[in-house]
């Protein structure tokens, strides 16, 4: 069994905010295997899949970004997934937009969704999809650019970038 998060805040306000990488990825990962009936646990939204013949569940937790640790601990204890089984993928503003790079283990970079998973699990040990949303144009703070809607011209191109996030996914581990 394999957990993949995505990271996000919930409701209508951010649905479409850079700090929603993470969900709007898991939305269209579940869109395209079929599987957009997402089932309530854990203050989260899950749904399971076969992803690339691997059983997994993809959980959006509803806790509010820096939250995100309790729900994914939960999931993790239930299903008994380690560490190594858990792939996160969230936004980065230290990658432009338009960059996905994979990563295993590491810190948090500032990013308040990876701090509160880190702090849950005591591990680092976890996999990462690191969508690039690009830094804060100037006079513009790190927090106001990723709750900021992406423009149209940014959303137009996500379809594109999570071809990239899920062809890593795949490779790097899916099949590693």
């Amino acid at each position: 069994m394999k957990l993949i998060t995505g990271l996000g805040n919930p409701g209508p306000d951010y649905n479409r905010t850079r700090h929603n990488a993470g969900f709007l990825f898991l939305d269209h990962l579940a869109a395209k295997l079929g599987r957009d009936r997402w089932i309530k646990k854990f203050n989260s939204l899950f749904v399971t899949a076969q992803v690339c013949r691997a059983d997994a569940t993809l959980v959006k937790p509803m806790s509010y970004m820096n939250l995100s640790g309790g729900p994914v601990r939960a999931f993790m204890a239930e299903s008994g997934v380690e560490p190594s089984g858990l792939l996160v993928i969230h936004d980065d503003i230290d990658l432009p937009f338009g960059d996905v790079r994979y990563k295993a283990g590491g810190g948090h970079g500032g990013h308040n969704g990876l701090k509160s998973i880190l702090s849950a699990l005591g591990s680092p040990d976890f996999h990462r999809i690191r969508i690039g949303v690009g830094r804060p144009p100037a006079g513009q703070t790190a927090t106001d650019h990723v709750l900021d809607t992406f423009t149209r011209d940014e959303f137009s191109k996500l379809p594109e970038m999570f071809e990239t996030a899920e062809k890593l996914m795949e490779e790097k581990f899916l099949k590693g």
